[in-house]
């Protein structure tokens, strides 16, 4: 069974995906809303907007920052090029179907954006292909997928009680297999693979692509399909920002109030903004104590993205990538299949590397980034000619890049985070079968936007 269907298998059995939870006003819902507001205007959000609005909805969208896109964040770093990186979400994945129907529908082209990896551990580089790990390690991996097939619901629950670092250090293998396993593991989770579930990490790597879904990414920008839903959404039925202060729920449906005192009235509402954000709404009547506690028993992935601008690419390979065991962690190239004869390696850097590399001045940060390329290439100072940063670990909004599952949590967390209250909905990434996936966030909203309909 995936893990997206035992995900709905998971929500069913708890009731998540019954009927919502009815409030003190004991409201019920209508078959066909006129009007739902949507919170938020990240994926999420537009997505379950636009699903709405081809229903024939009346839809408002409240979306706190001046832009659309929430944790999709395209940057043109160089004043007068075209060349694009992305601060936020990076990859769309081959196995996407609907990250990729949307750019079908939108006239949006993707290209390749997989790399090989190469590897610097301990002062010394090993070029893609001329490293591996030990062959029970090796062994392993290659036999991932059809071990993950022998494992029952009740084996999959208890292996989310542990990490997944202690999962793989049960099975023996080295210390270096171990170390390299936390370095790549952990910039797909966001934090060291000790504070990850072993569930949420096996299920990831058992279902997804060899490259973990690392496979595309839209030209121009992943930000570019934000623009095209919003056109289809209807860009005056979004309004930008605009904080939400307080929900009320009403007889009628929902009443809310932003910052600043404007007023919006809606049957129904979809809130679609990470734990953060949700927590500092005022709801009325408050929140059920069970879901409370889940919000703020999750934590998100303090990832930064640390861009260097570089003349020349002298890292000659369009496909380079490298996993580090210094703080600047990983680096990628930023700017793969742009025309330019300058380039960008992005340093991506989690949990506690992120945030040390967040807390230097920009010298000292560059300093480190530098000397972390020199196994690889030298001294390579003198290309350098300029550099930029995004940590999500101090995002105003959301305090973190994408959900992290730590262990225990993917089982009790989950289905109360889903479940709605009254005329609320809940959707995010945080909500989807995988975290930090555009195409989770998507699947989210409309399974948000469906749940409405129904």
């Amino acid at each position: 069974m995936k893990r997206r269907d035992f995900l709905q298998k998971t929500l069913l059995a708890s009731g998540a995906l019954a009927l919502p939870a009815h409030s003190i006003l004991d409201f019920i819902p209508n078959k066909r809303p006129e009007k739902v507001i949507v919170i938020g205007a990240g994926f999420s959000g537009l997505a379950a907007a636009h699903s709405l609005r081809k229903a024939g909805v009346q839809v408002t969208v409240l979306e706190s920052r001046s832009r659309i896109g929430g944790r999709v964040f395209s940057h043109k770093p160089v004043k007068g090029s075209d060349l694009v990186i992305e601060f936020g979400a990076e990859w769309v994945g081959n196995s996407h179907e609907r990250i990729l129907s949307l750019c079908k529908e939108f006239g949006l082209s993707l290209f390749n954006n997989q790399f090989e990896t190469h590897l610097s551990y301990e002062g010394e580089y090993s070029p893609a292909g001329k490293w591996d790990y030990s062959p029970e390690m090796t062994s392993f991996w290659d036999k991932r997928r059809e071990s993950w097939g022998t494992f029952s619901d009740k084996d999959k629950e208890k292996i989310d009680q542990m990490d997944w670092w202690r999962f793989l250090s049960q099975k023996g293998f080295s210390d270096r297999d171990l170390d390299i396993r936390d370095l790549l593991d952990s910039t797909d989770f966001g934090e060291c693979i000790r504070q990850t579930s072993a569930f949420v990490a096996y299920a990831e790597y058992a279902e997804s692509s060899d490259k973990d879904e690392m496979d595309q990414k839209i030209r121009g920008g992943n930000g570019q399909l934000a623009e095209k839903l919003a056109d289809a959404i209807g860009r005056e039925f979004i309004h930008l920002s605009h904080t939400v202060g307080k929900v009320e729920q009403t007889k009628k449906g929902v009443r809310v109030l932003t910052t600043d005192n404007k007023e919006f009235i809606a049957d129904q509402l979809i809130c679609t903004v990470p734990t953060y954000s949700l927590m500092k709404i005022d709801w009325q009547p408050g929140l059920p104590k069970d879901k409370v506690e889940a919000l703020l028993s999750l934590q998100y992935a303090r990832i930064g993205k640390y861009p260097v601008i570089f003349s020349e690419r002298f890292w000659k390979q369009e496909d380079f990538d490298m996993i580090t065991d210094s703080p600047a962690h990983y680096f990628y190239h930023a700017t793969k299949n742009q025309t330019s004869s300058s380039g960008i390696l992005t340093s991506y850097a989690t949990g506690d590397k992120g945030a040390l590399m967040a807390s230097q001045k920009a010298e000292k940060r560059l300093d480190i980034i530098l000397d972390a390329l020199k196994p690889a290439f030298g001294d390579v100072r003198k290309y350098v000619t300029d550099q930029t940063m995004y940590y999500w670990g101090k995002d105003k909004y959301s305090y973190g890049a994408y959900a992290n599952y730590g262990p225990g949590q993917w089982f009790s967390l989950m289905p109360v985070l889903h479940k709605a209250f009254g005329p609320i909905h809940f959707a995010g990434e945080h909500l989807a079968d995988w975290q930090g996936f555009m195409e989770g966030a998507i699947n989210s909203g409309e399974e948000a936007a469906e749940a409405v309909l129904s």
